[in-house]
């Protein structure tokens, strides 16, 4: 097996690193701008924090993967979502809240939004739509429509990536959103540059994902987020097989189709909800006790993994 030149996009370490640092801003306009019709095309943005609290320390809080604002004052929330969660759709509701409410002015304000984007690039497929023609699309743009069909408000879009269902192959690319879906999805595999990439913005793109130029630092924080990815995914794959294995078990001795399905779903929950916790707290704990033999700092581990002080003094 070829050792990887370039990091794993779906990490939250290389997603950020070729998305989410300040000298990525081209890479990032041209991203969206692929994604965007001409009438809202990006001439520029500024990064924001990543991070909203409620209005009250009891309220729960929000922590983007990417947020920005284009020169037009719109707001921008990009986010990796690496498996399925439950309430996975919710979730983005709610986040697209955050930026809504921080337009508010004090005093008298006639209520008039920023329009205000999310987008989900998602290492799964929805599967709530077996049956329906747009289960093998990989673009899907949500706005708030009436029971006509009309868009009754076109400032709240929400825009998700299925790159599962994305399955083209370098000759067949067409479009920019093409060359950005064919990149994002293979950039582990690459170890020469394609062809089709050999423009500046692409260019820029495989130097930031190039693992030689990461740091010892940048070579931590990697090797954790790879990990994590790792581990969640095998969990993930897990939780499937064996709520698919129960559930099959569970119909077979009720003699009933539906209580095979009830054990594949209810399995499935549970399976991935306890599997992630405790898979994603063990990998937090194995990085931590490699990082602590290397003699790294334990404010650095900290940083790192989470784990708070007296965790890691225990290990």
């Amino acid at each position: 097996m070829m050792k990887a030149k370039y990091v794993n996009p779906f990490t939250d370490f290389g997603f950020k690193k070729i998305f989410g640092e300040e000298a990525s801003k081209p890479l990032l306009i041209d991203f969206l701008n692929a994604l965007l019709p001409e009438t809202s095309k990006i001439i520029d943005l500024s990064f924001k924090n990543t991070e909203f609290l409620g209005k009250t320390e009891l309220d729960r809080k929000a922590v983007y993967d990417i947020y920005c604002e284009n020169d037009k004052g719109e707001k921008f929330i990009v986010e990796l979502q690496k498996a399925k969660q439950n309430y996975f759709r919710d979730r983005t509701i709610y986040y697209s809240t955050f930026p809504i409410q921080e337009q508010a002015e004090k005093g008298e304000w006639n209520y008039k939004l920023k329009a205000v984007y999310c987008v989900g690039i998602l290492d799964f497929t929805f599967d709530d739509y077996e049956s329906e023609p747009e289960r093998s699309e990989v673009v899907h743009t949500v706005q708030l429509k009436n029971q006509h069909g009309k868009v009754f408000y076109d400032k709240l879009t929400y825009i998700y990536l299925e790159m599962p269902n994305f399955r083209k192959t370098e000759a067949e690319l067409d479009t920019r959103l093409d060359k950005w879906l064919y990149f994002i999805k293979n950039l582990e595999d690459f170890q020469t540059i394609p062809v089709i990439f050999r423009d500046e913005v692409f260019t820029q793109a495989f130097e930031k994902a190039a693992l030689s130029t990461l740091d010892r630092e940048g070579w931590a924080q990697y090797e954790y987020s790879l990990k994590v990815f790792r581990d969640n995914k095998a969990v993930f794959d897990y939780a499937q097989e064996t709520a698919y294995n129960e559930g099959r078990s569970a119909g077979i001795r009720d003699g009933i189709e539906e209580g095979r399905q009830v054990g594949m779903e209810e399995g499935m929950q549970q399976g991935m909800q306890q599997g992630m916790q405790q898979g994603q707290r063990q990998s937090k704990i194995d990085v931590a006790r490699r990082m602590k033999a290397k003699g790294m700092d334990t404010a650095f581990i900290t940083e790192i993994t989470g784990l708070t002080k007296d965790e890691i003094e225990t290990l």
